[in-house]
Order: structure tokens, then C-alpha cells, then sequence
């Protein structure tokens, strides 16, 4: 069945992450008030009226589009954790973060995007990444190539002897351990970054734009639609313990994204302390 929706033309699901935008998240972008905007762990982990729309909007949509699939959604796993065992499940699961880079949102700032990626027991098979205030929609299909507005793109490689441009976990997002495992990441010949919006930063690892990616924290939302791109551009990513990350496991902490898989190593192998 999977493989039939696959083969057709995908450009509902483009459709349906683009009308999200229009009717719930746009009409928003600096129009918030006060009361719109709440805060989840604490005061930098934000929520929106914007947030909760677009995800009820996807979910509606796009298990309309395939029968049978379930969304793990952002919102909903805050709401209910157990939602979150669906990516262990055998129905396709479509993974959804409606705004992410909320922070960014909430300050009217444009680095934000809508994420969307579907799997199927832990594989990733198909993303989009969608800045609707960028006006750029980035697609993946496995096996297929990563492609913005319509044109295909690639990572390539580092210029030897370049300084590596990282962007890693925002440190408003990260344990005092965590800090100090990053901190590894300070040496000659890297420039390391916090992170904005994560979708934003995968797509400029699939562009070139940027080197690599350190990540400590596992959220499937945040990562799976970027892996996807970055993967079908011709990057890599591994976990401290030399696995891919998945969407459907318990993944070893951090783990590094790059242009090229050894771009991934050098980054995974600083990380290590290696």
C-alpha cells in the first residue's frame, strides 16, 4: 500500500503542508497575543495557538491522504507521551513538528519552517521541509534525491583543509553534561554555532551551506524529515556509538550530521572525545 502512495504523484502531501501554513500558521506570524502563547518545560520551550492549529490541520489531512497511517505529532506527544510508541508500530506514521523554531516565531523572526516526514517501521521514506516566510519547500523521496522548489540539491564535500562550519544543540536546550560533551566541539579548525530552527539547519547541510550538525536530544520530530534531505543530498549522520539514528529506538547520545559521511565521522569522533 506504501509503496503504491509513494510511486504516485506526492504532491498532496505538498498541498496539504502548504495550506497548514496559509490558514493556521501565517495569518499568526507576528500577530500573536499574549494569550496565545504558552510555555511547556519553561521559557524557552514555547507553544502557540499557531503550533496546535497546524498539527490538528496536518493530522486531519494527511491521514486522510493514506488510510491507515497515524501522526506522531509534536503537540500531541507533549499532550499524551504514549503516542510516541507509534514509530515502533507497523501502521506508517506520518512524523509532524508544525512550527518548528517557535522561538523564532514567537519573535517574528523568519528561521522558522513546518516538518513532515513519513516512515514506516523506523525508515524514513519521504520529508518535506517547509518555510513558508522563505517562500522554500525542501522534498525527499528515498532513493530518489532532495530537491528545493523543484531543483535538485546536493551537500558535496568540504574544501580540505576548511574550517568545519557546526551548528550545534542551542544551549538554552541542554544539559550541563551535554554542554560539556559540545564543548569538545572548540578546537582549531571548527566553528561551532547554536542551532535555530533544526529543519532550517538540515537544509543548509543538504545545501553546502553548512558542514555538520551536533544534536543531544532524540525528538523524531525535529530530526527525521532533515535526515531524509541531508541523506538523499549525499550526507551522513552517526551516533556517539557509530549507529545511524533512528526513529523507532532508543538512540545513544549526541549524534552528528555532515556533508559527507566523513564530515559525520570527524564530528561523531569529536564528539566521543576521540
Amino acid at each position: 500500500m506504501i509503496e503504491d502512495f509513494l510511486a504516485r504523484d506526492l504532491s498532496d502531501v505538498e498541498e496539504a503542508v502548504r495550506k497548514a501554513a496559509a490558514v493556521e500558521i501565517m495569518p499568526r506570524f507576528r500577530q500573536l497575543a499574549d494569550h496565545e502563547v504558552d510555555q511547556k518545560s519553561g521559557p524557552h520551550d514555547l507553544v502557540t495557538v499557531a503550533d496546535r492549529r497546524a498539527e490538528e490541520h496536518l493530522t486531519a489531512a494527511l491521514t486522510q491522504l493514506l488510510p491507515g497511517s497515524v501522526v506522531v505529532g509534536e503537540e500531541a506527544v507533549h499532550a499524551d507521551p504514549t503516542v510516541y510508541g507509534a514509530l515502533r508500530g507497523e501502521a506508517p506514521v506520518w512524523i509532524v513538528d508544525p512550527v518548528d523554531g517557535t522561538r523564532q516565531f514567537v519573535a517574528g523572526d523568519p528561521g522558522f519552517c513546518t516538518l513532515v516526514a513519513l516512515a514506516l517501521r523506523g525508515e524514513i521514506l519521504a520529508s518535506w521541509t517547509f518555510a513558508p516566510v522563505l517562500e522554500e519547500l525542501a522534498t525527499a523521496v528515498r532513493g530518489a534525491g532532495a530537491f528545493v522548489n523543484g531543483e535538485r540539491i546536493t551537500a558535496g564535500s568540504p574544501l580540505p583543509g576548511a574550517e568545519l562550519r557546526i551548528a550545534m544543540a542551542h544551549p538554552l536546550y541542554t544539559s550541563e553534561e551535554d554542554k560539556r560533551t559540545l564543548a569538545r566541539l572548540d578546537v582549531p579548525g571548527v566553528a561551532a554555532r547554536p542551532c535555530g530552527s533544526a529543519g532550517l539547519e538540515y537544509l543548509k547541510v543538504a545545501r553546502g551551506e553548512m558542514d555538520g550538525l551536533a544534536f543531544t536530544w532524540p525528538s523524531a520530530w525535529d530530526h527525521a524529515a532533515g535526515l531524509l534531505l541531508v541523506a538523499e543530498a549525499g550526507g551522513a549522520q552517526s551516533t556517539v556509538a557509530g549507529e545511524p539514528y533512528r526513529v523507532d529506538r532508543d538512540n545513544a547520545l549526541p549524534f552528528a550530521v555532515g556533508r559527507d559521511e566523513a564530515t559525520a565521522l570527524r564530528i561523531r569522533d569529536l564528539l566521543r572525545g576521540a
